[in-house]
């Protein structure tokens, strides 16, 4: 048996992380992200950038003395399979919070089984319904869908570009941004004059474009959707001769688009976060330094392009730990309370500054205009 002079000594060590687990040497963090399958290009960078930054932490000591376990899932981009990993994190691991939901509808199977267990969940998906309501113990770093539509359009009403058309991914997040293109289409000063819809996984969408390039007074294109397929429908953009301006979004915000899309990606336009600028911002800028520092790590390390999908990672994490240490428990509602109350965190997205109203805390100065020339990133002004 342990004496009472032996038990009041076990408190004292176990008082800066105060909960049923502290007596364990390690604190456990969850993930759940699309390391393969059609989404593997947001969650393969986003599974390095985490764990390399998890060796660094564990390196220095971890976090308050205690060293991180993580306990990662590969859900393969099956929103069934990634609800099914949230309840085991939930239920046999004991997690005090969750990073994750490479995509939209990952992300939104695994929110309620968060939200029943209060545990903390930052996602990585687009789309604004993710953050909209909000939700108590749910949160994301990725710019929404909204914010692109918004993006878009200020840059085509500068343009003088009004009558627009669509083609948009069947996919959780391809269809959330249609839904929000639509409604903020009044207020962004443009018009849809043609609506077209393409699968997530079809090899060729040209009849669809075709369509809609034979829209009588088209004047741009946007598309909804993230991936591969962003590339098979600018390669198609280019092969039936469409000619209008051309607008992604930041669902292809990596290199890995270019190089799928090749010389078809010259003179696309796309709203994306500064880190793909990375050492071209200016020298005042609060990012530079962290956007810099983040790509040449993850390059070292990764030894391949860093992308923005990296860098939502790199910013939950950070956000992650940043409150977690604010809290000084592993009391998962005590974390929790401190993400909220994030202000002023400089990531890769943007500056965040969080509220119990706005579980992202980034608007629409954090995203750049972004025109691809010759295989690479160039900011444009706005309308230029």
């Amino acid at each position: 048996m342990l004496s009472r002079r032996t038990l009041a000594g076990a408190v004292l060590l176990a008082f800066a992380f105060a909960t049923p687990a502290s007596a364990q040497n390690t604190v456990k963090i969850g993930t759940v992200l699309s390391v393969t399958g059609p989404a593997a290009f947001l969650g393969e960078p986003e599974e390095k950038t985490i764990k390399m930054y998890t060796d660094k932490i564990n390196a220095e000591g971890g976090i308050k003395g205690k060293k991180i376990e993580l306990v990662s899932y590969d859900d393969g981009g099956d929103a069934n399979k990634a609800r099914t990993f949230a309840t085991r994190l939930v239920e046999e691991d004991k997690v005090v919070a969750v990073l994750g939901g490479s995509t939209t509808g990952t992300t939104l199977a695994m929110i309620p089984v968060f939200e029943e267990a209060k545990i903390p969940f930052i996602s990585f998906g687009g789309a604004i319904e993710i953050v909209e309501p909000v939700r108590k113990f749910v949160y994301k770093t990725p710019h929404t869908d909204k914010m692109a539509c918004q993006k878009i359009f200020e840059d085509m009403r500068l343009r003088k570009i009004t009558k627009i058309g669509i083609i948009s991914s069947t996919d959780g997040f391809g269809k959330s941004m249609r839904e929000q293109c639509l409604k903020v289409a009044k207020e962004g000063g443009v018009e849809f004059v043609a609506d077209e819809t393409h699968g997530p996984r079809d090899a060729d969408v040209t009849p669809q474009l075709t369509k809609i390039k034979n829209t009588p007074g088209l004047q741009g294109l946007v598309h909804t959707g993230f991936g591969q397929h962003g590339a098979v429908v600018t390669r198609n953009v280019r092969q039936i001769g469409l000619q209008v301006p051309f607008y992604q979004n930041h669902g292809v915000a990596s290199k890995s688009y270019i190089e799928l899309s090749g010389e078809a990606a010259n003179g696309v336009r796309l709203p994306a976060a500064a880190l793909l600028l990375a050492e071209k911002l200016a020298d005042n800028d609060p990012q530079k330094p962290v956007v810099v520092a983040y790509k040449q790590v993850y390059e070292k390390t990764a030894n391949q392009p860093v992308s923005t999908f990296g860098g939502h990672a790199y910013d939950g994490f950070f956000i992650l730990i940043e409150a977690m240490k604010r809290a000084n428990s592993l009391d998962p509602q005590k974390i929790n309370a401190e993400i909220e109350k994030t202000k002023g965190f400089i990531g890769t997205a943007g500056i965040v500054n969080m509220s119990p109203t706005d579980h992202l805390g980034l608007d629409l100065t954090a995203f750049k205009m972004l025109e691809i020339r010759n295989g690479d990133w160039v900011e444009v002004k706005a309308g230029s």
